[in-house]
């Protein structure tokens, strides 16, 4: 079937929502957007959909959330009717359409007898992996677009353990999804008939108060806290989304006391009216908190997503002004206090075991090593360090510390099975506290750790390919950096290749050794001085990411060795 027939079966459908049709008939007059929204079905992977909220199969609407969830009930009609009895728990944000379409999905779960755990109103997706744990629900599903801009919405699903599917799970629901042919026909039930038959159940404060009394567990030092409650200056803002739902009750259990909210971001608002992007990585998030900072001369700034599972933060510096850390620094300061304070305690178990992602900085590495504590790496995406985690449970083979991503993803207390920035929002408090007390700055204590480590510096590039080409170009990007393999970049040889979708490392002479991790679109190039290049398609925007990891005994040095990587990656994409 043609895209165009694809768009006749959605004019000529009767039912379809008013807003829905009235887009039809403007897109009408935009033939390449027409197109855009029909050519292809938007897509379902591992990491569940994104896309702009309208009118087509490649968007975000009532239907593509329909036919996702029709494919999940679908995996859960395969497996019997007590899986099915354990129902879904559903959780949304603060974007367009969240509320709406959390509950599409629980019609859409009712029509197969399955029930609905639905939060009353908008909750942090850490609240989520929590609460299908907590519920003992089969599965859970977010409704979230994390930081993309206000236009986007998207659908995440949650395995029973509380973390996203791992990818032989999540196969098997990609292709139950794909097989519902027309999601314009999708048997769904009223939201009085799933009160009337029991088939949906409002959460909110209940789980809210099991979750924060887990949260406490995060705290280190309850009695550094207690001292520094009221000197230790934060400003917190969520950006407009769901961290403060659960953010300043975390903050205040934990002891903290000066805790000012920026109040311009501390309301939902889907337009995200006072930023340019609502994502804690970018230093203009921060404009407003910055401003507070300096009123108030607050020693830490803290941004939270607008789903509360991403935590960047902003530092005051010796001059007085405020500096945007990335989020491979703040994992760095987070794990340096953790392990100080549990090998201060005699509490470090011999089998540590700290989780990143294959993109992450190598300074955690050096931390963890350290400490005798082993690192160890897993494909990007935080259902691998879920993953993980479930694994040393089953086996003990070791003991979970600490996890997190380079992307502002960090867990610090298992309980949740996803980032988790409530957590790190709490921890990264008593961090600056515990500098604070020392006469020292967050900032400080990052420049003591570059001073013990060495030097270590990233950058992520982000190349965006939209529309119909946008997937051709980054196919063709990634064959030729994989058939036409530098050797070496900005002047630097190349001392090995690693290619995870064959899954073989190869080295300068030749010697081809296997990578034990599961299959992945992903090249990383690790250089003779141990700085390093990644590229990898983004598994949930129409982007190409380079990663950049440098190191050097010199500060001065590092900054231009990032400049030369990048000048390098880009003329070779630029060929």
């Amino acid at each position: 079937m043609s895209w165009r027939d694809t768009y006749q079966l959605w004019e000529n459908f009767n039912g379809l929502e008013t807003e829905l049709k009235e887009e039809l008939i403007s897109l009408k007059e935009d033939p390449d957007m027409l197109e855009d929204a029909f050519y292809a079905p938007l897509e379902f992977g591992t990491a569940g959909m994104r896309g702009i909220i309208g009118a087509g199969v490649n968007r975000m609407n009532a239907y593509t959330v329909r036919q996702a969830t029709e494919g999940l009930a679908r995996f859960m009609d395969s497996r019997g009717d007590e899986t099915k009895k354990r129902g879904v728990a559903i959780a949304y944000d603060s974007r367009h359409k969240s509320p709406e379409f959390a509950m599409e999905a629980a019609r859409t779960l009712g029509a197969h007898g399955i029930p609905a755990f639905v939060f009353e109103s908008l909750r942090p997706t850490p609240e989520l992996s929590f609460a299908v744990r907590h519920l003992n629900a089969f599965a859970g599903i977010m409704i979230t677009a994390s930081h993309n801009p206000s236009e986007y919405n998207g659908y995440k699903v949650y395995g029973e353990d509380g973390g996203q599917m791992p990818p032989k799970e999540a196969d098997a629901l990609t292709e139950y999804v794909r097989s519902v042919e027309n999601m314009l026909e999708i048997e769904v039930l009223a939201q009085e008939e799933l009160e009337s038959q029991g088939l949906l159940k409002m959460i909110g404060e209940d789980v809210d108060s099991e979750y924060l009394k887990n949260v406490q567990s995060v705290t280190v030092n309850p009695e550094l806290v207690k001292e520094m409650s009221k000197e230790m200056k934060l400003v917190f803002t969520p950006l407009h989304g769901t961290g403060k739902m659960l953010g300043k009750r975390a903050l205040k259990n934990a002891g903290f006391e000066s805790i000012y909210l920026v109040p311009e971001q501390a309301e939902a608002d889907p337009n995200f009216s006072t930023v340019e992007s609502p994502n804690p990585e970018e230093p203009g998030a921060f404009e407003y908190a910055i401003k507070l900072g300096k009123e108030i001369d607050a020693d830490v700034l803290v941004a939270t997503d607008p789903d509360a599972d991403r935590l960047g933060i902003a530092v005051k510096t010796a001059e007085g002004h405020y500096e945007v850390l990335t989020g491979n620094q703040i994992a760095s300061l987070m794990l340096h206090y953790l392990l100080t304070a549990q090998k201060k305690a005699g509490a470090l178990p011999a089998n540590g075991a700290v989780l990143k992602s294959i993109v992450s900085s190598e300074l955690p590495t050096k931390i963890a090593e350290s400490f005798n504590i082993q690192m160890v790496d897993v494909l990007t995406g935080f259902k691998f360090i879920a993953e993980k985690i479930k694994q040393y449970e089953t086996d003990g083979s070791h003991t979970f510390l600490f996890g997190f991503e380079e992307s502002y993803g960090y867990l610090v207390s298992p309980f949740v099975r996803d980032k988790d920035a409530i957590q790190a929002l709490v921890l990264i408090a008593e961090v600056a506290a515990y500098y604070k007390q020392k006469g020292d700055t967050l900032y400080d204590g990052l420049k003591q750790i570059f001073h013990n480590y060495g030097h270590f510096k990233e950058k992520t590039i982000s190349i965006s390919m939209q529309g119909i080409t946008g997937a051709e170009k980054i196919k063709a990007l990634m064959v030729k950096f994989r058939e036409e393999a530098p050797e070496e970049f900005a002047g630097i040889a190349v001392q090995y290749v690693e290619d995870f979708s064959s899954s073989k490392r190869t080295l300068q002479d030749g010697t081809v050794e296997t990578i034990d991790m599961p299959a992945a679109d992903v090249l990383k190039y690790k250089l003779v001085d141990e700085s390093w290049i990644a590229i990898r398609p983004s598994g949930t925007e129409p982007k190409i990411k380079f990663y950049i990891g440098a190191c050097d005994d010199s500060g001065v040095e590092i900054e231009n060795k990032v400049i030369l990587l990048e000048e390098s990656i880009r003329s070779i994409v630029n060929e």
